[in-house]
């Protein structure tokens, strides 16, 4: 996943507490599943990365959620690293409550959790939030920055650290915040376009990231094409309140149907919807 933008408004009384937008970049090559309920986990919804094991982005039934991008630092990646998806997967998947009947831990312990062996991962963005507690934290283990609960507002995560203004990011922000602005509640199906975008950024934009200029330009679409490496997928979220109740909606669209196929651009599409299932006392 690498690029998230999205909107959080946790004191809604009555609507949308969280609209989010997200593509996942990936190799062609790299095997993975679209989103669906897990088998061996059926409380987690999520697409999986058949070659590491977890995932990038998910949710749960009791309203937790979780997504990652990978920080760009191409001169500090270890091969030995362990894969970063299951940071997201361990979250989601996790007990509901210990051993001693207490509530699982909240999205900011977690982060600090994760923060205490942060240095052995390669570089990586970490949003995980729990909708019954309106709580959504943010970790970077290349940021001097401790893990934080977000405050309310419009944000983005690239390949840095939350909201640098690489182009792609600042431009998509905007965007969302428009719609928004005109449609509190768009269709799932309009934040899905809104991220399909292969539009460049201008040189004298681009980020200097310790890559050649051309792989510069090529990454800075939010909708990226290249032979061997682009957009396998864009996730639409809305996490709405209705009274005492959370509504979750989701759809994604992608170039693999699971048989493992890829289909550019892609155009296999899956939604689902849910109330959360569980209160905090």
């Amino acid at each position: 996943m690498c690029l998230i933008v999205f909107d959080w408004r946790p004191d809604a009384v009555d609507g949308p507490l969280l609209t989010l937008a997200a593509n996942r970049d990936e190799f062609f090559r790299r095997t993975a599943e679209p989103i669906g309920w897990w088998q061996h986990a059926p409380t987690v919804l999520a697409g999986r990365d058949l070659v590491g094991g977890g995932t990038w982005l998910g949710l749960s039934r009791d309203g937790r959620f979780a997504a990652l991008t990978n920080y760009r630092a191409p001169h500090e990646m270890r091969a030995d690293a362990p894969t970063r998806g299951t940071l997201v997967s361990d979250w989601l998947s996790g007990p509901a409550r210990d051993a001693n009947g207490s509530l699982h831990e909240t999205p900011l312990a977690y982060l600090q959790h994760v923060a205490l062996t942060g240095d052995i991962y390669n570089g990586f963005n970490l949003l995980v939030g729990d909708w019954a507690r309106r709580e959504l934290a943010w970790y970077c283990n290349r940021s001097e920055r401790a893990p934080a609960l977000l405050t309310p507002g419009t944000h983005g995560i690239s390949n840095a650290v939350l909201d640098t203004a690489w182009p792609k990011l600042v431009k998509k922000r905007a965007e969302l915040s428009t719609l928004l602005t005109r449609d509190a509640m768009p269709p799932l199906e309009r934040l899905i376009d809104l991220m399909r975008d292969p539009r460049l950024a201008r040189d004298d934009e681009l980020p200097s990231t310790g890559i050649p200029l051309e792989r510069e330009r090529v990454l800075s679409a939010a909708f990226i094409e290249s032979p061997e490496y682009g957009t396998r997928g864009t996730t639409a979220l809305r996490v709405a309140a209705h009274g005492e109740v959370i509504s979750v909606a989701v759809a994604e669209r992608s170039d693999d149907n699971g048989s493992h196929r890829i289909v550019r651009p892609g155009d296999f599409e899956r939604s689902f919807a849910f109330n959360i299932e569980r209160e905090i006392a």
